[in-house]
Order: C-alpha cells, then structure tokens, then sequence
C-alpha cells in the first residue's frame, strides 16, 4: 500500500507524471455546490472536481438510508472507470478541510482494491501556503477505461446496520463530543451516539494548520484499539469522516478498522434500534 499521506511539494514533483489521477474533493456540508464553484474558481493543475453528493454517494431516501449512502460497488467501479483510473494510476485527493472529504474517496478505492492512493497532507490551504500554482482550467475528460476492479479483493472492511453490537465492538465515533453526548444536533433529527460507541472526533487527527499529527501521536490517540480484543468499527454522522479516522489509523501505522457506511443517520431511521445519550458508561 502507498503510504495515505503526500506533501505539497512531492505531489508537485509528480504533477508531469502520465500516471497520476488528480481530484478535488472540497465539499460543504451546508452547501452543496461550494465544492464545484471552489473548484471553478482555482483548483490544482490538472485535478478534476469529485462530488460527494453525486459521485461519492448515492441519493438519499429521508426514512430509509443516512445522508450519503454508499453506492453499489458495481457502480462505483462504474464511476472509476470512467475517470480513467486503472491499477496502475496514482491517484491523489485533496479537499479543503483537513481531508475529510478526500478521505471518503481514499477508503472507497481501497474498497475496490486499489492501493495507489494517497491524500494530500494539508490540502488546498498546504498547496497555496507553499506559492504552488492553480489554474481554473479544466482538463479533458478521460475515455473510460477497461474494468481492473470487479475481481479484486477489498483492502478495508465493510459492516451493515445489521452486523453493529457495541458489547462485542469497539465503536469509534468520529463526530465531536457535544454531539456524541447528544447537547447538541443540528443536523441530524435524534440526538445521541450508538450505545457502547467511544468518542474519536476526526479533528483530533490534525494539527492546527491542518496537517495530521505525527504516527505516534496518532497511535496514542488510537491506543485504546491496540489493547481491545473486539474489533473495531468507525461510523460517524453520514460515513464521511469516519473515513478519516481510518485514514489517520493508516497513518499511524494501526490496522485499519471497518467502516459502517451508514452511520449515526442510518442507524436512527430503525426506531428500534437503541440511542444512548451523554458519556458511555
């Protein structure tokens, strides 16, 4: 696996290089379109803009999925084909918030089996503080490309509603503590985190200029996963930046936990399922 993380000025070395797949990933969850007009504005050379709305998930269904269900591997090797990745692309992902969103895409070509991807180590904000160039020209769009993926094996590991028990789990919740504890949702319609779940917020990955802490750091932060028994799942509000813990678990050199894609806002569209609320017993 290429190591998850790349500086500024080795993607700069690379940006010439026929292999590489750029992508900006910058997204807003209050505002859809910031991401494109972002991207429409300035953007790396050669990066094309992922949606994570469109492209990263599917529709959501208010009642029956989390806000950004996961798509059918068969169409997201569909959507991969089409944006001329093959085995052999670098591909590099960049967003403007610490890689929460570029993560999303890091663990879902890891999800097909493509270990040649990394995330930009401090994003968009780490690029233009090094006086590298933007361009607001779009490159042309790749011809789709034979299918590499149907066959291989998944890097990382995926669990449903269905398969989460927080008594033989160890639960890592992505989101920030007052949400966690259920003081404070303004997003999502029940407050609370699923019982037995810890409280990992994926800013805690970072430093202050949005770079991610040092590996060591990182395994203190994670430590509790190396001494537990169960295995360990990440969820988060909507399956996105739970993908930055795992990422940052890779980073730390940990081994990568599964994901519920569905999240906290799947798992309260089941009035059956149980809600705990402020800190875990």
């Amino acid at each position: 696996m290429l190591h998850p993380l790349i500086t500024v000025m080795q993607l700069k070395a690379l940006l010439a290089d026929p292999s590489l797949r750029l992508f900006d990933c910058r997204f807003s969850l209050m505002d859809a379109g910031a991401g494109q007009r972002a991207y429409d504005n300035g953007h790396l050379p050669g990066a094309r803009f992922i949606d994570v709305n469109r492209d990263l998930s599917t529709p959501h269904i208010a009642g029956r999925t989390g806000r950004h269900p996961l798509p059918a591997r068969t169409d997201w090797i569909s959507k991969v084909r089409s944006l001329g990745i093959i085995p052999e692309s670098l591909v590099v992902l960049y967003d403007d918030g610490g890689g929460a969103s570029a993560s999303r895409m890091w663990w879902m070509l890891q999800w097909l089996g493509h270990d040649k991807v990394a995330v930009l180590d401090g994003g968009w904000q780490a690029w233009n503080a090094a006086g590298l160039p933007v361009t607001q020209v779009v490159p042309a769009k790749p011809g789709v490309v034979a299918d590499h993926y149907s066959n291989r094996a998944a890097l990382v590991q995926l669990v449903s509603a269905n398969e989460i028990n927080g008594q033989s789990q160890l639960l890592l919740d992505a989101r920030e503590l007052p949400r966690f504890k259920g003081e404070v949702e303004t997003i999502d319609p029940v407050a609370g985190h699923i019982p037995g779940a810890v409280c990992a917020p994926f800013s805690t990955n970072l430093q202050a200029d949005g770079r991610f802490r040092s590996p060591q750091q990182l395994r203190e932060k994670f430590s509790m996963t190396s001494g537990s028994a169960k295995p360990v799942v990440c969820y988060c509000g909507s399956g996105i930046t739970a993908c930055h813990n795992i990422l940052a678990m890779a980073v730390a050199g940990l081994p990568l936990p599964a994901l519920y894609a569905g999240s906290w806002s799947e798992w309260i569209t089941d009035a059956g399922r149980p809600v705990a609320t402020g800190n875990p017993a």
